[in-house]
């Protein structure tokens, strides 16, 4: 045995809301939640349902920063991007069938057929692009954990805190937010890495994450985050 004492490190910390959020040293992943051209961009699925989608691609640049330094400091990095079999047999007929948008999933578009994997419109925006040893989910639900292998990959990598970004933030990012909380992960949600195509929802959305002392997670902006990237791990 050796006699050399063995020194604690303390993480460091992002000020958040409820409170500080820790990000302990090769435990942390960022989650990019479907950043994709079909919601996002003009004529995507995202403006069939009579959205606008200028209010997404405000995500881009903050997210765009995040990500760069989120590469630099190690993290693990996850995309996710929600879409379909070619024979839609992965979408269940109430999903198909819900709204009334001008064009359904699986109907061709401006940029091919809507959120149908393999479509260019399913895919990653160009500012966002995965690396090629970046992990890609394709899920067929709103939530990242639901038929896929997301559980299975944080982990087998020791992953504990979850730093949550991507669209929108009532939807797709919630459902993940709240299916990490009960799988026990601690979840930082970025206020200005997320975004809604209604900014009532937006607010409200990122209220309920932290509400009661953090019923679902904490919340900060990606200026306190990358802030805390910056900052030296501290021997205890």
């Amino acid at each position: 045995m050796s006699d050399i004492p063995s020194v604690e490190t303390s993480p460091a910390t992002v000020a958040a809301e409820p409170g500080p959020f820790p990000v302990p040293e090769g435990k942390v992943a960022l989650i990019v939640i479907d950043m994709q051209r079909d919601f996002l961009l003009p004529g995507g699925f995202g403006e069939t349902l009579g959205n606008d989608v200028s209010l997404l691609q405000q995500v881009v640049p903050p997210l765009a920063e995040v990500l760069a330094a989120a590469r630099e400091s190690g993290l693990l990095v996850i995309h996710t991007r929600e879409g379909h079999l070619p024979d839609l047999s992965d979408c269940p007929p109430a999903k198909l069938k819900r709204g009334k948008p001008s064009q359904r999933i699986g109907d061709v578009g401006p940029h091919g057929r809507i959120l149908i994997r393999g479509e260019y419109g399913h895919d990653i925006i160009d500012e966002l692009a995965p690396l090629d040893d970046e992990i890609v989910i394709d899920k067929p639900g709103k939530g990242a954990f639901y038929a896929t292998e997301l559980g299975t990959i944080l982990r087998e990598a020791g992953i504990t805190h979850l730093i949550v970004t991507g669209v929108t933030t009532e939807v797709c990012v919630h459902t993940t937010v709240r299916e990490a909380n009960d799988r026990g992960y601690d979840v930082l949600v970025l206020s200005d890495c997320v975004g809604s195509y209604f900014p009532d929802f937006q607010r409200i959305g990122l209220d309920m994450v932290a509400a009661q002392g953090g019923i679902f997670g904490w919340v900060a902006d990606s200026a306190a985050f990358l802030q805390a990237l910056k900052q030296p791990v501290l021997s205890a």
